[in-house]
């Protein structure tokens, strides 16, 4: 609790922050011995189904492989081990930094808009990681991961946009530390213990928004870093290691470290324990920054509905919140770069009319046409639209053809979001189609089908044995 006067807490602490870590901690006590609403488990089941989705093909790209020179040459396998899939069997917080890397390779994550985060790219493997290691049974396996993507999705959606305006990445940032209060439910760290955790994962929080139009993939590793050290943090409370507290309010804490002046404590904690926000995340329909996903909706309805071609086209204008408005590089040498750019997600959705990963490979970035028209792509930040974020993601694309017709088309909430949701039958095919490149179609659908039922932990050395059987 702040003291006032003392300068042992930060100023925000004294406008609304007091107490928010114990509330908080008492949380992840109480649900960590209480059954989870169905709905809730259900959800975590289709984000489960997601996740493997993203993490298969992550593992067969090159920073994947990167990394997984790294963990084999760091990561004993002496002791209890745990599964980084494409490598095999490592110390819990190898497969942890593996799996979260390669869940963010190809940005076909899911996320939560309010935070501008993904949470299951930290928290799956941090906490499959983690259960594993420690033979934790399915029941309490799924408590900690609603309990984790819960934290993870308030912390970032409380600091956020103020994070963003400090150059922080809510993923790896919010993400290492209710990652932390996962990870603690399966080793049942009592409420003192997760204090000391969570203020040494907050030691830990970082990661910075210079990766953008930088072909940095850097950003990839972001996840990784923040599952391995919510692994680390929980080890080494219970072993002894004190960390700051109350973490969020102190001085020079999370709060005023990262979100000064921006951070709202009713998000964090208004409801919490009553109305689970993990209910709201999106499911990604293209392998791109969630950003861009709008004003695919946008172009693709306009193409659906008029007809139009990339011939027709003179210039495209696209309007968007303000962080949005930040991906309008037309540099596109890399994959990163082509998934970070609304003018190249645009002229992809009017050339292909579809955006899979194919459309953002090598070829299509040298596509002369496509490029031209990259060119011809112009984004500015819109004042309703800056209004309605974050709890809308509003983009207004407008074509100019060349016989001098516009054609505009807004989207408030893109596909994949709660108010336009990606059905349990789309979940499965989104993974077989990611998946069976690596897998084969028969061995994805079967994948699949393991998943929901979720039965045993033996799934995740499973996934592992498909890919590198396929390899």
């Amino acid at each position: 609790m702040s003291i006032t006067g003392t300068g042992t807490t930060a100023p925000q602490a004294q406008r609304g922050l007091d107490g928010a870590t114990d509330v908080l901690v008492d949380w992840v006590v109480a649900a960590a011995a209480a059954p989870l609403p169905a709905e809730v488990e259900h959800h975590v089941r289709r984000l489960l189904v997601d996740y493997v989705a993203a993490v298969v093909p992550g593992s067969a790209t090159d920073v994947a492989r990167a990394g997984a020179t790294h963990v084999a040459g760091t990561y004993g396998t002496t002791g209890r081990t745990a599964t980084a899939i494409g490598l095999g069997p490592v110390s819990a917080p190898g497969a942890a930094f593996l799996n979260g890397t390669s869940a963010h390779s190809l940005e076909v994550d899911d996320g939560y808009t309010p935070g501008s985060v993904h949470p299951s790219s930290v928290c799956f493997p941090a906490v499959l990681a983690a259960a594993e290691a420690r033979g934790s049974d399915t029941t309490t396996t799924m408590r900690a991961l609603a309990v984790a993507l819960e934290a993870v999705s308030r912390l970032a959606a409380a600091g956020h946009p103020a994070t963003w305006r400090n150059h922080f990445h809510n993923t790896p940032l919010a993400g290492v530390v209710g990652a932390t209060c996962g990870v603690a439910v399966l080793h049942g760290l009592d409420a003192d213990r997760l204090h000391d955790a969570l203020g040494v994962a907050a030691s830990h929080a970082g990661g910075l928004f210079a990766f953008l139009g930088k072909n940095a993939e850097v950003k990839r590793v972001h996840p990784g870093k923040a599952a391995r050290d919510a692994i680390v943090s929980v080890e080494l409370a219970e072993a002894g290691v004190t960390g700051p507290r109350p973490i969020l309010e102190t001085r020079h804490g999370y709060v005023e470290a990262f979100a000064d002046g921006g951070f709202d404590a009713g998000t964090l904690l208004d409801g919490l324990g009553e109305r689970w926000v993990v209910l709201d995340s999106y499911v990604k329909p293209y392998p791109s920054c969630r950003h861009l996903q709008g004003p695919i909706d946008a172009v693709l309805a306009l193409r659906a509905e008029h007809g139009v071609t990339v011939a027709d086209v003179a210039r495209v204008d696209v309007a968007t919140y303000t962080v949005a408005s930040h991906h309008a590089s037309t540099e596109v040498d890399s994959l990163l770069d082509a998934q970070m750019s609304i003018p190249f997600a645009m002229a992809t959705a009017l050339v292909h009319d579809e955006v899979g990963l194919t459309e953002f490979g090598p070829g299509a970035r040298r596509d002369p046409a496509l490029l031209d028209l990259v060119g011809r792509v112009h984004v500015r930040a819109d004042e309703q639209a800056d209004a309605d974020y974050p709890v809308l993601r509003t983009a207004v694309v407008t074509l100019t053809l060349h016989d001098g017709r516009e054609l505009t088309e807004r989207v408030p909430t893109p596909y994949g979001e709660p108010g336009n949701p990606v059905s349990d039958d789309e979940m499965t095919a989104k993974l077989v189609r990611l998946a069976a490149p690596v897998l084969g179609r028969d061995a994805a659908t079967g994948l699949a089908a393991e998943l929901w039922t979720f039965a045993s932990l033996d799934v995740v050395a499973r996934t592992d044995a498909l890919c590198r059987g396929a390899a």
